[in-house]
C-alpha cells in the first residue's frame, strides 16, 4: 500500500469503464457463458457500465468467478470523462476492494473530502492540572456522523487506511497549533499497520510539525491497533523513527485485548496507558488493583510514565495516585471537545467546562 496517497476515486453517478487483469482465459470462458462479450487486449479486459447499481452487480458476478476458479484479479475505474487507460498508469487494487469502495461511498467521501475533526481531550496529573490532551477524531459539524471504528474499518476494506491515518494525525497538528501553547503535550494517535516505511510515511507528519514551528517535545505519538502486532521489529523500528525525531511514544490501552504487559516491557514506550476497563471501579476491585501494580511496577524499570484512562470517579483517581500514577485522563476532568477550556493552564477552571 502506498502511504502517500491513493488512486483517483471519484462518485459513481454515471458511465465509466472497469479495467481487469490479468486476462485469465477460463475467466474469459466464464463470462462468455454468461453471455458476457467483454473487450480485452493481452494485458486486461475491461467492461462498460451505465451507473452505480449496474456497476456493483458486475463486480459481485466477477468477484464469485475469481472465488470459484481461485484467481486474483487487479482493478481499476475510468470514469466516462477520462481517456482509456494505459496498463502502467494509475493504482491497480483488489476486485473485493474496488467492491467495498462503491458499497461505501458515502464514507469514502468522508475520508478523501477530510470530512472530520479533531476533538481534544485533557489528560492531568496527579496535581489535576492539564498537561496535555489527547487527540480524538470526530465527524465536522454538519457533517456526516460516524465513529471513529466505523470510519477506519471502512478505510481498511478500501485501502484507505494509510491516507485516513497520514491525514488523522495532521489534522491532529494543526489543531494543536491553533489552540495550545508550548510546552503543553499533545497524544497522536497512529495504526502502526499503516506505516510500511517509517522514515518515508512518517514524512508527512515531521513535516507540518516543522512547518507550523511546533516544538517536537510537545508530541507524543501512541499505537492504537485493533489487531495482533505482527511484527515486533516494525513497531519498534517506528518508536526508534519517532524518537530520533525529538518525540516521545506510548502504548495504548495496556491490560487490554493484545497490548500485554509483555509486549509493553519489550517495547519500553515513554507513556503507558492503561486501559479503561483495568481503571472502571478499579478501588472496589482487587483483582484489577493487582495488575494495575504489575503495570506500574513494570514500566518503573524502564521509566515508563503511566497514564490511567477512563476515569470517571474520585475514588478511581485517588486509588490510581495512592500507587504512583503520574497522569490520569477521563470524563471527570474533561469529555472531548473541538475548543480546550478557557484557562486550562492557569489552574483548575477546566473544571466549570466539563
Amino acid at each position: 500500500m502506498n502511504c502517500s496517497g491513493c488512486s483517483p476515486i471519484y462518485p459513481i453517478e454515471g458511465q465509466g469503464t472497469l479495467y481487469l487483469r490479468p486476462v485469465y482465459p477460463a475467466l474469459l470462458e466464464a463470462l462468455q457463458t454468461k453471455g458476457r462479450h467483454d473487450d480485452y487486449s493481452e494485458q486486461m479486459f475491461w467492461f462498460h457500465f451505465s451507473d452505480s447499481q449496474e456497476l456493483l452487480d458486475r463486480l459481485e458476478e466477477i468477484m464469485e468467478m475469481e472465488k470459484t476458479l481461485s484467481i486474483a484479479l487487479s482493478v481499476q475505474l475510468k470514469s466516462a470523462t477520462e481517456g482509456r487507460l494505459s496498463d502502467a498508469e494509475g493504482e491497480w487494487i483488489s476486485l473485493s476492494m474496488q467492491h467495498s469502495r462503491i458499497k461505501h461511498a458515502d464514507i469514502v467521501s468522508t475520508i478523501l473530502e477530510r470530512q472530520f475533526s479533531s476533538y481534544m481531550q485533557p489528560i492531568v496529573d496527579a496535581s489535576e492540572q492539564i498537561i496535555g490532551f489527547e487527540f480524538l477524531l470526530r465527524p465536522c459539524e454538519h457533517g456526516r456522523p460516524f465513529s471513529s471504528y466505523e470510519l477506519f474499518e471502512a478505510a481498511r476494506e478500501t485501502g484507505l487506511h494509510s491516507f485516513l491515518d497520514r491525514t488523522a494525525r495532521i489534522k491532529a497538528i494543526e489543531t494543536s497549533a491553533r489552540y495550545l501553547p508550548q510546552g503543553v503535550k499533545r497524544f497522536v494517535n497512529f495504526l502502526p499497520s499503516s506505516i510500511y516505511n517509517p522514515e518515508y510515511c512518517l514524512t508527512h507528519t515531521f513535516e507540518a510539525i516543522e512547518r507550523l514551528s511546533l516544538d517536537p517535545k510537545d508530541f507524543v505519538f501512541e499505537v492504537v491497533e485493533t489487531e495482533q502486532i505482527q511484527h515486533l521489529s516494525t513497531l519498534q523500528h517506528i518508536f526508534q523513527v519517532y524518537r530520533s525525531n525529538g518525540m516521545s511514544v506510548a502504548l495504548d490501552d495496556v491490560g487490554a485485548g493484545y497490548s500485554t504487559i509483555d509486549l509493553m516491557s519489550r517495547l519500553e514506550p515513554d507513556f503507558v496507558k492503561i486501559d479503561r476497563s483495568l481503571i472502571d471501579h478499579c478501588d472496589q476491585d482487587r483483582a484489577k488493583q493487582q495488575k494495575i501494580l504489575n503495570i506500574v511496577q513494570v514500566a518503573s524499570q524502564f521509566g515508563g510514565k503511566v497514564l490511567a484512562e477512563g476515569i470517571e470517579r474520585i475514588e478511581e483517581f485517588d486509588f490510581c495516585r495512592s500507587v504512583g500514577i503520574e497522569l490520569a485522563q477521563g470524563y471527570y476532568f474533561g469529555k472531548p471537545a473541538a475548543y480546550p477550556p478557557d484557562g486550562p493552564y492557569l489552574g483548575p477552571s477546566y473544571r466549570a467546562a466539563k
